[in-house]
């Protein structure tokens, strides 16, 4: 069956037929009923920003597709200290399978719509379905890959560099419709000026002088202190220094 035909077919949730992580996100490798019976306990929700999803240490009961908006990972110390450690986009899976307790903070960065089911109802499709476990394990995967090139970014990249490759990872992500073949993008900045110093390990003073350096340069426009547009990707990849 094509994808034009599932999405159009009487057997698919409506719930689920317009859904992004119908086909993009894990529930793509479920089937007519397996949608069918996961539509039943699941419920759609937005989340202001600010809220907290998930707890670090916290009971794990549910699991969530992001189906939009910006999720913010974020691991604690003892003394109250965080670290942003990753984002979410849709049609991200937000949990983790196979642990009853979460090891990371979740925040709403924007506002958020999820898509939430009962932990129970989706470790059992795992067990039915080796498609869905498979699509999990892909994501953990693509997840560890992008961990290490952060550290790369981290590590190694300079401050110009560090910031045009924060830009250009939002730009292709915050938006699930945009072409990937597209050249440019306007989005809204998902992070204060604060965030974004602590996700980069910048101050935020340097963050806002090499944002001011872009705009100068022509790379970007920024309206409204958060609406940016880059008018050339491959622009601003250039300056992200891959």
């Amino acid at each position: 069956m094509t994808v034009h035909q599932d999405v159009h077919s009487s057997s698919i949730p409506v719930l689920c037929q317009s859904c992004d992580a119908r086909h993009r996100g894990v529930c793509g490798a479920l089937d007519p009923d397996q949608l069918v019976s996961l539509a039943k306990t699941s419920s759609k929700h937005n989340v202001e920003p600010g809220v907290e999803l998930i707890g670090d240490a916290e009971t794990v009961d549910s699991y969530s597709n992001v189906l939009s908006g910006v999720v913010k990972l974020t691991k604690s110390l003892s003394d109250g200290r965080q670290q942003i450690v990753g984002l979410q986009f849709a049609p991200d899976f937000l949990g983790r399978p196979f642990k009853a307790e979460s090891a990371i903070n979740a925040e709403a960065a924007t506002t958020v719509s999820l898509c939430s089911f009962p932990k129970a109802a989706i470790e059992r499709m795992m067990k039915e379905s080796p498609q869905l476990e498979h699509r999990l394990f892909k994501q953990t995967l693509n997840e560890l890959d992008e961990a290490r090139d952060w550290m790369v970014t981290l590590g190694r990249k300079s401050a110009s560099e560090k910031v045009a490759s924060f830009l250009l990872m939002i730009a292709r992500n915050i938006d699930p419709t945009l072409d990937p073949a597209a050249q440019s993008t306007t989005f809204d900045l998902p992070l204060t000026r604060a965030d974004i110093a602590d996700f980069l390990g910048l101050t935020i003073e340097t963050v806002s002088r090499q944002l001011t350096r872009l705009r100068s340069d022509g790379v970007i426009r920024i309206e409204n202190n958060r609406e940016v547009t880059v008018g050339n990707l491959t622009r601003l990849q250039r300056r992200s220094g891959v």
